[in-house]
């Protein structure tokens, strides 16, 4: 995507056109937030195939195997398609990950909140449409958009404590440095030392704002990767467990396995009957 934000607004025409078109699990290399107001959504994600009724949110993060098919229910189809880049919303970066990492659709209720939250996307929507578009007013009102959604998304996680701007500042890097170094046989120590504190004080600060610890977040980053290769890839076992930084497949094979219920040769089979 060359714009540094797009929105689009599908009909039943355009699910249809989906429908009918070669539609691949892919990665995108922008965010993607979508707001349903009619229709199903037909959603490959997080590795499950999932089909909710509109009202929903559902919000993709840059790098994440997905599959998204609206489809027409009780004769209608109606949903706003925001894309955009990272650093169109730099300060909120960490807090999408928060919030919608393992958590990427939420099913709303036709309430004045969800309300509110379509017609800032037709507010969007219109700015877009003008020749010049206010960019920071578009950067405003989609800003707007993921607090209201954040408000409504808190109800359906564990509350959590506020969390100090230092905290935020120290969890964005860290996020930073992980995801140039997740491939990596690195623990807690080097994201400690690379943020120049202690392994408790950054294990603190990931309970606080993610209620897991570094090695936790860390693995959980490589089984991410892990399980795109295994969906996207014909890598073998062996060269993707060393590609994250397992030296020895049967030690990769039993890490995936302990936290997914699979080996990563039956993941990969699975995966593979899903899709197709």
């Amino acid at each position: 995507m060359k714009e540094i934000v797009k929105i689009n607004k599908l009909s039943a025409e355009d699910a249809n056109k989906i429908a009918a078109s070669v539609n691949e699990p892919h990665i995108h290399d922008f965010e993607e937030l979508l707001v349903g107001m009619e229709g199903q959504l037909d959603h490959f994600i997080d590795f499950k195939a999932l089909t909710f009724n509109a009202p929903y949110i559902s919000f993709v993060t840059k790098g994440k195997l997905h599959r998204v098919r609206p489809t027409i229910y009780e004769g209608k189809c109606s949903l706003w398609q925001i894309r955009f880049a990272s650093d169109f919303l730099p300060e909120t970066t960490f807090r999408l990950y928060s919030y919608y990492h393992d958590h990427a659709n939420i099913e709303m209720k036709e309430d004045p909140c969800f309300g509110r939250i379509v017609t800032l996307c037709e507010m969007i929507g219109e700015e877009m449409k003008q020749a010049k578009p206010n960019l920071a007013l578009v950067h405003d009102l989609l800003k707007t958009v993921f607090t209201m959604i954040e408000a409504v998304h808190e109800t359906f996680l564990t509350p959590k404590a506020a969390v100090p701007k230092t905290q935020s500042t120290t969890f964005k890097n860290f996020l930073k440095i992980l995801e140039d170094n997740f491939r990596r046989a690195e623990g807690v120590d080097f994201y400690a030392e690379k943020l120049f504190m202690s392994s408790r004080n950054l294990n603190l600060i990931c309970q606080n704002i993610l209620h897991k610890s570094v090695s936790e977040i860390i693995e959980t980053r490589k089984l991410i990767e892990a399980k795109n290769l295994l969906t996207y890839s014909d890598k073998t076992i062996s060269d993707i467990g060393f590609e994250l930084g397992y030296n020895e497949k049967a030690y990769f094979t039993n890490v995936f396995k302990k936290r997914t219920g699979l080996t990563p040769t039956d993941f990969r089979e699975e995966m593979n009957k899903l899709i197709s």
